[in-house]
């Protein structure tokens, strides 16, 4: 995602002044102005204020027509090396439970042992839409459903999440019809639609996807559950980082442009744009790895904090090593990572032992042993590269 923004900026060079004025157009709708009085001022010579990784978080958000609100079902952080372009995907579930909130977080007062929201479920996917639509936690406006899921998956990772780019899923679909569909290597046939798969099915084989089948091979848990779905998208996510050329961008920049308009919201400053256009080519040319936290390395009802964030500075560790990189410290941890450490390794609250699956909310039927064999490539607790794990 972040390497095909990167590669948009650089098009109107090649282009007439409509198509300059289109990429200027598109860049006022989605970045934002950089008025931010508490935003460190983008510099040219170090747009990274000295950061030897910046960490996006990516996510996934459904806002479709049968439910209120958005809610966030996909949920990756891009761990990048500002240096060397290698990056770790880490993805969590949508239903990972009672997550902690930093102590800077009015979340955090508010549910002091671990996010409960009004459901009691405490699905890691409502922590938007309940800030959303609780303005006493939203400090006159200022505190929003984006701001609360940074600092939750930033404290869960013992990461400060720099930015967030949140993709639409039908302007995804219209985004990947724009490139001309994407290449994935399905494994086994995924049927899709309702809970039978009456809709499609997408056949096994290395094919060529459309938009709306590539949103369906991401999404769809006929016959596997949610942690098979995370696992097909980030194959997405490699895939779209490795196809979308800057030859494939330019010969359709115009379509990409009005997919764009639907596809994002982030809080990227404008200012970093053109900074954005070297570390995308250094990721697109680099290795990335993946890691999930799901069972049975992490039980999503009753998380180990402590692994997760001991996982999450090996991974980056590895990623460091790996291309020859000067090892360098994991990823900028967040301000209340060290000091709360004893919070982190605190079991849930008394009802954090209830399996997520309790509720139909957090249910998935049971993968079959194909989908099985697809939805984890991951048997261990190390991260994997996306090239191994989704046979490119």
């Amino acid at each position: 995602m972040a390497g095909l923004l990167c590669v948009a900026v650089t098009v109107p060079f090649a282009f007439t002044a409509t198509s300059a004025q289109t990429a200027r157009d598109v860049a006022n709708d989605i970045f934002p102005s950089d008025d931010d009085p508490s935003a460190a001022p983008v510099q040219a010579h170090d747009p990274w204020n000295g950061k030897r990784r910046v960490n996006f978080l990516l996510i996934g958000g459904d806002s479709a027509g049968n439910r209120e609100g958005v809610r966030t079902d996909s949920m990756t952080v891009a761990s990048v090396d500002t240096r060397t372009g290698n990056t770790v995907l880490f993805s969590l579930p949508r239903n990972l439970q009672y997550v902690r909130f930093p102590k800077s977080s009015p979340l955090a007062q508010k549910f002091p042992n671990g996010f409960l929201g009004d459901s009691g479920q405490g699905l890691l996917n409502e922590v938007w839409y309940y800030t959303e639509h609780h303005p006493e936690v939203q400090r006159g406006g200022r505190y929003r459903g984006w701001h609360a899921l940074k600092d939750a998956i930033g404290h869960t990772l013992g990461l400060k999440i720099d930015y967030y780019a949140m993709v639409d899923m039908y302007g995804f679909a219209a985004l990947i019809d724009a490139i001309g569909g994407l290449r994935i290597n399905v494994e086994s046939d995924i049927k899709y639609g309702g809970l039978y798969g009456t809709a499609g099915t997408i056949k096994a084989g290395y094919r060529r996807l459309s938009g709306e089948e590539v949103l369906w091979y991401g999404r769809s848990r006929v016959g596997s559950d949610d942690f098979s779905r995370m696992a097909r998208q980030r194959c997405v996510i490699g895939a779209l980082a490795q196809q979308a050329t800057p030859s494939v961008v330019l010969a359709n920049f115009n379509r990409i442009a009005r997919a764009a308009k639907r596809l994002f919201k982030t809080d990227i400053p404008r200012d970093l744009l053109e900074h954005l256009v070297p570390l995308g080519v250094k990721v697109k040319n680099a290795k990335i790895t993946s890691l999930q936290f799901v069972p049975p390395v992490i039980y999503t009802g009753n998380p180990d904090w402590a692994k997760i964030r001991r996982l999450t500075r090996r991974a980056i560790v590895q990623s460091a090593r790996s291309g020859g990189a000067t090892l360098a410290a994991p990823a900028t941890p967040s301000p209340s990572a060290a000091a709360s450490g004893a919070q982190a390794t605190a079991s849930a609250p008394g009802t954090a032992t209830a399996s997520a699956s309790a509720s139909p909310t957090a249910t998935a039927s049971r993968p079959t042993a194909a989908a099985s064999r697809q939805a984890r490539p991951t048997s261990n607790d190390d991260a994997r590269s996306l090239s191994e794990v989704c046979k490119f």
